[in-house]
């Protein structure tokens, strides 16, 4: 896993005892405090014993399980299939029972009296003028009868309230067998009772809370997230930049790139590699600190940060100074791929010098991003959207970006980190290179 590697949490088993599996087919996840991966087989045959439970972490050469390339063990699962035909028939008998069960009180609840003949018998209702189709609704939900609801409208015209009325005045409301009065008092409150019992049903059970473990992935970035924000005293400043000839840039070749290369060509090559010029010019940014002596790197090793089903990560593309467009765009591409296949390796993630997050992918305008430590600084990405803009007491459309650089208060004051995003800016504005 790595020379800096001393431990890792077995994370999930991707095979069970018993179970074939082949030479390179992955069998567990790992977890450390550098990467997610997925380890694949030394050998093939059956796995016939698992010695490490999922979430343990332990130390390196530590033998986790045992595998059988004889496939010895492969008889082992038949017990437990032979055990499983015997569940289905006892669970089979209940829906047939339960299906009567659901149909008969829900027209009970309603109207106790015979359903069938009243059904029948909607007719009547109409010389009392023309009906809603509310009112119809009403009716055919309560199986009521309307030639026996006086209407209150206009012309004799029968409303909701009406029926209502009628409804909270039936025998079916209330215990004693006695008929109901032909005069029926306006009401409203009694109509709402017998949609009471059934509140407390999906309330009875349910839990007000669910609780569930932080996955080893979130406990390390929660670490790593509190332990920046303690060492570095950080502030963000925040540039506007006008893309419109990187987007012209874009533009222009895009179609061509994806037919040549089988990737899209994006904006953020094109601002990595405006940061790299930028922190030829200063490399205060590109450095890091320890203790109180200042760490220069010769290499500038730009970490690229990945959204991950579960989490974040942030693979490196080593001597980014060295790549035009294409080759960073082909590193973005490569790195967010493995990385959300779980196919990085340690080494892949350590190293950095700067960071970038485009945030922009997802629709933010602008961000303050937390320093990747031990790095000083941090460049966020917001979307390019097309913006109207006043250029010599015009108004034009161009497109704009927001760029946010959060950086360690320590080492960098204020004036040299907006000198170092004028720099990225200007070369962003000025964009002149050619792509292919």
């Amino acid at each position: 896993m790595g020379e800096s590697i001393v431990e890792g949490t077995l994370t999930k088993w991707l095979k069970k005892p018993g179970e074939r599996i082949e030479r390179d087919e992955p069998l567990f996840e790992i977890s450390t405090d550098k990467v997610d991966t997925e380890i694949p087989s030394p050998a093939a045959g059956t796995l016939s014993e698992v010695l490490v439970e999922e979430g343990k972490t332990v130390g390196i050469n530590t033998v986790v399980a045992r595998i059988d390339e004889g496939g010895g063990a492969a008889a082992a699962p038949a017990p437990p299939k032979a055990a499983e035909p015997a569940a289905p028939p006892a669970p089979a008998p209940a829906p047939k029972q339960a299906a009567p069960v659901q149909e008969t009180p829900a027209q009970e609840a309603i109207n106790p009296s015979p359903a069938p003949e009243q059904v029948e018998e909607p007719a009547p209702a109409e010389p009392s003028g023309p009906l809603s189709p509310l009112v119809r609704k009403m009716a055919r939900e309560n199986n009521i009868d309307l030639g026996k609801v006086k209407g209150s409208g206009a012309g004799g015209r029968i409303t909701k309230q009406d029926v209502e009325a009628y409804v909270a005045g039936q025998p079916a409301q209330a215990p004693a067998p006695a008929p109901a009065p032909s005069y029926v008092a306006p009401a409203p409150p009694p109509v709402t009772p017998p949609a009471a019992p059934a509140a407390p049903l999906p309330a009875a059970g349910q839990a007000k809370t669910r609780i569930e473990p932080l996955s080893p992935m979130r406990i390390k970035i929660a670490e790593h997230m509190v332990l920046s924000k303690r060492t570095s005293p950080h502030v963000t400043t925040v540039h506007r930049v006008d893309m419109t000839k990187v987007a012209k840039t874009r533009e222009r070749n895009k179609t061509i790139f994806q037919q040549n290369y089988g990737f899209s060509l994006t904006y953020l090559p094109f601002i990595t590699r405006a940061a790299v010029v930028a922190l030829r010019h200063f490399p205060l940014l590109n450095a890091s600190l320890d203790n109180n002596n200042i760490i220069y790197h010769n290499e500038t090793n730009i970490g690229i940060a990945v959204a991950l089903e579960n989490g974040l990560i942030v693979p490196v593309i080593r001597a980014a100074d060295e790549k035009n467009v294409l080759g960073l765009q082909r590193s973005i591409v490569d790195l967010a791929a493995r990385a959300r296949s779980r196919q990085l390796k340690p080494d892949e993630v350590q190293g950095g010098t700067f960071s970038i997050t485009n945030f922009g992918s997802f629709g933010s305008l602008m961000g303050t991003p937390v320093i990747n430590q031990p790095q000083v600084a941090i460049m966020g990405v917001g979307t390019v959207d097309k913006t109207p803009v006043v250029i010599d007491d015009a108004i034009a459309i161009r497109s704009i970006c927001h760029l946010s650089l959060s950086f360690d208060h320590r080492l960098v004051d204020g004036a040299l980190a907006d000198q170092f995003m004028t720099k990225v800016k200007q070369v962003l504005e000025d964009w002149s290179e050619e792509v292919l």
